[in-house]
């Protein structure tokens, strides 16, 4: 949110006109507010944690609701946005914003990617995994927590900024807790540990609101809510299934949004004690897809091994 109306008003007050080096200015901006902050996050369990970077963005949406500069709670507006290194405007099809925003995520994909795989990475997945065994090998946890927070911070920024930038206007609303809700929802749709979870669920999240939204415009929190909790009780690939179940079925009969409360809930519950019979079951179908996944891998793997040793 903060990246967000940084670049927005970089834009609108022609501090920066260039949209890539506004970017780059947003992202630093937002990292030295991380920095800042990350002290507090410092403080406390992994609750508290949370708790404390959702209270920054509260006070960051207060701040922006009582300033002039920012719009307040119309919004920054009247932004106008100049092309691209010069020559790629802004389209109202949003053709440049695309390609923009995909090129973006590319860079930092591969920068976390390197990061990840870094000795600094390895050092954060010691610290997740157990921070007093990597405090006694010698890596400052709190240093390590620290850095992963600041570049956390310039990466949202950069997402904020991208935007704005590409529609041109930046409101509250990227600083509300819904906001914050949506990236953890992607994050355990796509799953969490590594980086690929967070773009496979961002895909898979917006597909989901989007189809909902379609379907049942004024439901559709409530089926993507039971997604979730299928996911918790049963795993990501297990309850996204069972969850497209329960809709498709209280779909095909036609309910109303009552009657299929009452649905859900019946069957919700039903799974609930089951679950015990079910897990063991669906760990099975785990396991032998597991097991000829690797059997197809082997047996790619074979290949150019027996042609090697046949040309020799």
């Amino acid at each position: 949110g903060f990246g967000a109306y940084v670049a927005g008003i970089l834009a609108k007050y022609g501090i920066v006109k260039e949209p890539v080096l506004a970017l780059l200015v947003s992202g630093l901006v937002a990292t030295v507010l991380g920095f800042v902050t990350s002290f507090l996050v410092l403080r406390g369990s992994d609750l508290t944690r949370l708790m404390v970077t959702l209270g920054v963005a509260l006070v960051l949406r207060e701040i922006a609701n009582r300033l002039d500069i920012t719009g307040g709670a119309d919004g920054l507006q009247g932004i106008v946005m100049e092309p691209v290194l010069g020559h790629f405007a802004f389209d109202i099809f949003g053709r440049t914003a695309y390609i923009y925003s995909l090129i973006t995520l590319f860079i930092l994909f591969v920068l976390a990617r390197r990061i990840v795989n870094s000795p600094f990475g390895l050092s954060l997945r010691s610290v997740h995994d157990n921070p007093l065994r990597a405090s006694a090998i010698g890596i400052h946890v709190n240093g390590r927590l620290v850095a992963i927070y600041t570049v956390a911070a310039g990466y949202a920024g950069i997402a904020g900024a991208l935007l704005t930038q590409s529609t041109q206007f930046a409101s509250l609303s990227v600083l509300d807790f819904e906001r914050s809700a949506d990236v953890l929802l992607m994050l355990i749709i796509g799953g969490t540990g590594y980086l690929y979870g967070g773009l496979i669920g961002a895909l898979l999240f917006k597909l989901m609101q989007d189809y909902l939204a379609s379907v049942t415009p004024q439901y559709w929190q409530f089926w993507l809510g039971l997604a979730l909790v299928m996911m918790i009780m049963f795993g990501r690939a297990y309850g996204a299934i069972v969850a497209a179940v329960i809709f498709g079925f209280c779909t095909a009969l036609q309910l109303d949004f009552l009657h299929s409360i009452v649905v859900t809930v019946v069957l919700v519950l039903v799974l609930g004690l089951a679950r015990p019979h079910i897990l063991p079951f669906t760990a099975k179908i785990t396991e032998r897809a597991n097991a000829l996944q690797r059997g197809i891998r082997a047996r790619f793997t074979r290949k150019p091994r027996a042609a090697n040793a046949s040309g020799a």
